[in-house]
């Protein structure tokens, strides 16, 4: 067995599974270690190589995510808030990095990992990108520089079959705008503009949601005032930055105090 980390992959047939499958048997640095999907799934018994199209790997698919993760040493999760807070648990017993994708996810939902991040690592970002992340310092620190007489729009745009909105990287943004203005988000947040709406708000930080097509994401801040504009961009054009980010993360959990990180702690871009 190889001595890199074993990494198990949640949802493994998902858009993100397939890609961090492909990205860890990839690796040099990780070994993939197991493969999870829901009871009654079609794939769950068979060799995830074979699953994807491709040859056998010596992986099988289970259901049983607490078998998967025993002699593993992180378990990546891009599934569903639910799945992501019961993966938790699992992983949080069995002492494994949990690395969480997972975006839509409610601020509750985010509180009831605060229990198992006291028992194991849990590095969750709504975009584990490095790209993303630095836009996310600059968006802070301009947020910061700039006062209310620039209006700040966080605009997104996915794929037409992506479930929640505003993204999960967008409300990232969001959140370090407010940050930079010292503000809390709650307080300012302007979405789902339609009708007869009114003036917008001085100092609000506004959303705009696009769907469509295969869009893997793209992510502007714009701050405009009166006759000028600052746009922070980040386009994506390939899943495999959040994969190789997601690899990132479980590689630097090992062997850190059991508690709640981000990527910005990943990246050594926390203030």
């Amino acid at each position: 067995m190889s001595d890199t980390p074993g990494i198990v992959i949640t949802g493994a047939s998902g858009r993100m599974g397939q890609m961090l499958i492909g990205q860890v048997s990839a690796s040099d640095r990780v070994h993939l270690a197991g493969a999870v999907e829901r009871a009654g799934h079609a794939w769950v018994g068979q060799d995830i190589g074979v699953a994807m199209g491709g040859a056998a790997v010596g992986v099988i698919v289970t259901d049983n995510a607490a078998e998967a993760m025993q002699g593993a040493q992180a378990v990546i999760d891009f599934t569903a808030p639910e799945a992501t807070l019961a993966f938790a648990k699992i992983a949080a017993d069995a002492g494994v990095v949990h690395v969480i994708g997972t975006t839509g996810m409610t601020d509750a939902q985010i509180g009831e990992l605060d229990g198992p991040s006291k028992q194991t690592v849990i590095v969750r970002a709504g975009n584990m990108s490095l790209g993303v992340n630095l836009l996310t310092q600059l968006t802070k620190r301009v947020a910061a520089a700039l006062d209310e007489d620039f209006d700040i729009e966080v605009i997104e745009a996915h794929h037409n079959q992506k479930v929640d909105a505003p993204s999960g990287t967008a409300l990232m943004l969001g959140e370090a705008a407010a940050e930079g203005r010292g503000v809390a988000l709650a307080d300012v947040s302007d979405r789902g503009r339609d009708g007869i709406t009114g003036a917008r708000k001085r100092g609000d930080i506004g959303f705009t949601a696009i769907r469509g097509g295969d869009i893997v994401g793209e992510h502007d801040v714009m701050f405009a005032a009166t006759g000028e504009r600052i746009i922070l961009r980040h386009i994506a054009s390939d899943r495999a930055v959040f994969a190789r980010g997601a690899i990132k993360a479980a590689i630097w959990g090992q062997g850190k105090p059991a508690g709640a990180y981000d990527m910005l702690d990943v990246l050594g871009l926390n203030d």
